[in-house]
């Protein structure tokens, strides 16, 4: 039996380029070879495809979005010509944070179907590809990725390259039968205020008071994680306006205390093969929140064509899931957050030879200018006094 090509040359990491594209096709067809939420996917090829040129022109100068996304693609290393230098795999990961402290994997895919229990040409890629993130990607100091629970073969790949468990997160769907249900009901929610760059100190204070210390210190988000600049509000104004879907964010401000105690970002889309997206975060002394947020994001989705709602909830948040289960909500996938931390070495500075130093060399200005001149005072020993 031959042995496989990563065993005995490992793979070739560089960045995309628009030439793969087109060998890339046959792994976009499986989405088995991905790891990932399985249903965006799709979206995510779809947008490689659009803006390749347009951020690949931000690269080549300094700007905000010049690294906000990177690619790189795995092929065989090429010996002797012989073996077609075809794309085995590609990775995509985007920063977390504006302060590009943690780092997140959007996705992998490889040439082939990763199976329990079996060391493989895609396992070899997929450990290749994420190596070289974690080596490349100096200023990241965390590394998050999901992967599907019940998938022990991926969760294999990222324990192999140092991944934790960090907490668990559920999908849950809301069918349009029980949005329209909870459309009915008035929602009681007096300061139900749009959000904007001015609220941004108030949901980074509800951020994080929402999660727990160790899931705050790995995601290290701060208050510009919550600020819109010019250039991506326009784009969403813009989307708003023309676009297939339409983005609404809001929050529930306390005025006794002066902090938001609730917040979400529905995404509604006009086209009925996309479901609507829901983000939500509630202070945990207000678990009350969770169904008047939610009566009123189930009437926002009335004026669109009947889809489900899609909606993410972590176990450290069981109010949330006992009231998605006491609704009938239906669990559509269960993933596992996991993280790594990186330590990057330093790179050793040979160090001066402290033998080579000369003290005059050293000390320049402890010279004496000239030779000292004897005082009267003697430090001689005094003789023994008489009996």
């Amino acid at each position: 039996m031959t042995a496989p090509l990563t065993s005995i040359h490992p793979p070739v990491v560089r960045p995309l380029q628009y030439r793969d594209l087109e060998h890339l096709e046959h792994l976009w067809a499986n989405p088995e070879s991905t790891l990932g939420w399985q249903e965006d996917w799709k979206l995510e090829q779809e947008w490689i495809y659009r803006w390749y040129w347009p951020l690949k022109a931000l690269s080549w100068f300094p700007n905000p979005w010049q690294h906000r996304s990177c690619l790189y693609v795995a092929e065989p290393a090429d010996q002797d010509g012989s073996i077609p230098r075809h794309p085995l795999g590609l990775i995509h990961v985007v920063p977390f944070n504006r302060s590009r402290t943690t780092w997140q994997i959007q996705r992998i895919i490889t040439t082939g179907q990763l199976s329990e229990g079996t060391v493989n040409l895609a396992s070899d890629v997929g450990s290749q590809l994420l190596r070289h993130c974690l080596e490349k990607i100096w200023e990241a100091r965390t590394w998050i990725a999901d992967v599907e629970i019940n998938d022990k073969a991926r969760l294999g790949l990222y324990r192999q390259s140092g991944f934790q468990p960090l907490a668990q997160i559920t999908r849950w769907a809301i069918v349009p039968e029980l949005l329209a249900q909870l459309a009915q009901r008035e929602a009681e929610v007096p300061h139900l205020i749009p959000v904007s760059n001015a609220d941004a100190r108030l949901i980074y204070q509800l951020d994080t008071v929402s999660m727990p210390p160790l899931l705050r210190q790995v995601l290290d988000r701060h208050v510009q994680d919550f600020q819109t600049n010019l250039v991506d509000s326009g784009l969403n104004q813009l989307q708003n306006v023309v676009g297939p879907s339409q983005s609404v964010t809001k929050f529930v401000f306390e005025p006794q205390r002066k902090a938001a105690i609730g917040y979400f970002h529905l995404t509604l889309h006009a086209a009925g093969d996309r479901p609507h997206k829901a983000k939500m975060t509630v202070h945990p002394a207000y678990t009350w929140l969770y169904p008047e947020l939610l009566a009123h994001m189930a009437k926002l989705t009335q004026a669109y064509p009947p889809n489900n709602l899609i909606l993410k909830s972590a176990d450290y948040q069981p109010e949330r899931e006992a009231y998605l289960e006491q609704i009938q909500a239906d669990r559509i996938e269960h993933h596992l957050l996991m993280s790594r931390s990186v330590w990057h070495k330093l790179r050793e500075q040979r160090m001066v030879s402290f033998e080579a130093l000369h003290l005059s060399d050293m000390l320049p200005g402890l010279q004496p200018s000239h030779k000292p001149v004897p005082g009267r005072m003697s430090f001689s020993k005094r003789p023994p006094e008489k009996e």
